[in-house]
């Protein structure tokens, strides 16, 4: 145990977190069981340790823990947990979960066995922490974290502290909003740079991004699809071709007979890649309003522009990198689904949306909303394209 707490002493005091995600003042902390999903190379470890560090500092009252450790290769998460509170042990912050077999049952066995300890653990965007694991399903409360949006990127770049805005808020006061953020830096000098890298925290380290990104994609891949799905490595080449010619296509109607001819397996199976592809959160599925899984998804799209360039051999199509980007923005915290007045995308069954460039004289419909990029100021519906990234 004392192992234990001597390295988290040393991760504590080195994490390093230049910016405080909005997640962790949205998370009711109370609860004594909470799950933390998101993709590989968002920041969940470095989101756990910033919580340490805010709440407990180095008090041994908290543990961090990863589950990489040999060391639960003998000893049961039970144990540990009784001996954690055995010596005044309050919360316990649990990473990679999912590399321990058999982690649902003993989370809720350590949640009925010491009723004054708090769990937070951390788990791939691909676990179903509520529909698939019947043990913790009626006590536990389940939180995603996303990488950075543009407002978490200009920030950090910016030395500012923006907020975030609801899409009422921006909807209705965006000329106000965006002069103010104007006032003291100027959003689309950084823009491209966050379309480009600044999805992933990782583009604070000092290695190539770009390299570090595909070796995400094939961890993602390999771990989070192979490993939790429990699908055996010679299927590994099919789904990351499928990966490439979905990414090569988006955003674009999938044509299951042709991929599933392709890649040499059914229909049914192409299916249930993408949903394995899209709970990893490499790629989106755009729906007609009304529909939804396991039908075939009126679009697929990739899921943020960061992978648009690093899957790209060419030159970027800008109407699709717009329209990535809108969705990427808008899907954490609202329903997205194709429009059917021919626009790009219907929003809460409400809002109807364009992305377009700016374009001198070009006639605006009243009920129509252009998210614009190009501009930094927008005018009625109008609506600079940058100023959906302050959403979250």
């Amino acid at each position: 145990m004392e192992a234990f707490f001597t390295t988290y002493k040393y991760l504590v005091e080195h994490v390093q977190s230049p910016v405080r995600r909005v997640l962790m003042d949205e998370i009711d902390w109370t609860h004594r069981l909470i799950g933390i999903k998101g993709s590989r190379g968002v920041g969940k470890t470095t989101f756990l340790l910033q919580y340490a560090k805010e709440r407990f500092g180095i008090d041994r009252s908290c543990l961090y823990v990863n589950f990489n450790n040999f060391y639960f290769t003998e000893h049961s998460l039970v144990e540990f947990a009784g001996e954690f509170c055995k010596l005044g042990g309050k919360t316990l912050l649990l990473d990679q979960i999912f590399k321990y077999e058999n982690w649902s049952k003993e989370l809720r066995e350590c949640y009925d066995l010491y009723p004054d300890l708090h769990i937070v653990f951390s788990g791939s965007s691909v676990m179903r922490l509520i529909e698939d694991n019947t043990d913790i399903q009626d006590v536990v409360a389940s939180y995603n974290l996303r990488g950075f949006s543009f407002r978490e990127f200009l920030n950090l770049q910016s030395a500012n502290a923006f907020k975030s805005y609801t899409l009422e808020e921006i909807l209705q006061n965006h000329q106000q909003i965006a002069s103010e953020i104007c006032k003291s830096v100027h959003p689309l000098d950084y823009f491209q740079d966050y379309l480009h890298f600044g999805f992933y925290p990782f583009f604070l380290e000092n290695r190539n991004f770009s390299e570090n990104l595909v070796k995400t994609i094939n961890m993602m891949l390999e771990v989070d699809i192979l490993l939790i799905k429990q699908i055996e490595l010679k299927y590994l080449s099919k789904i990351r071709k499928l990966l490439y010619l979905l990414m090569q296509s988006a955003p674009s109607a999938p044509n299951v007979s042709q991929l599933s001819t392709q890649i040499g397996v059914s229909r049914a199976t192409i299916m249930n890649y993408i949903k394995y592809l899209k709970d990893a959160r490499l790629i989106n599925m755009l729906y007609s309003e009304g529909d939804e899984y396991p039908k075939k998804p009126n679009l697929v799209y990739i899921q943020n522009t960061n992978l648009l360039y690093t899957i790209s051999s060419g030159v970027i199509d800008k109407k699709a990198e717009n329209k990535t980007f809108f969705y990427n923005a808008l899907h954490a915290r609202h329903k997205v689904n194709t429009c059917k007045y021919h626009l790009d995308f219907s929003i809460d069954q409400q809002y109807h949306f364009k992305c377009d460039a700016k374009v001198e004289n070009t006639k605006h419909y009243s009920k129509v909303i252009y998210a614009t990029d190009g501009i930094e100021l927008g005018n009625k519906n109008v609506i600079p394209l940058w100023l959906f990234g302050f959403l979250y």
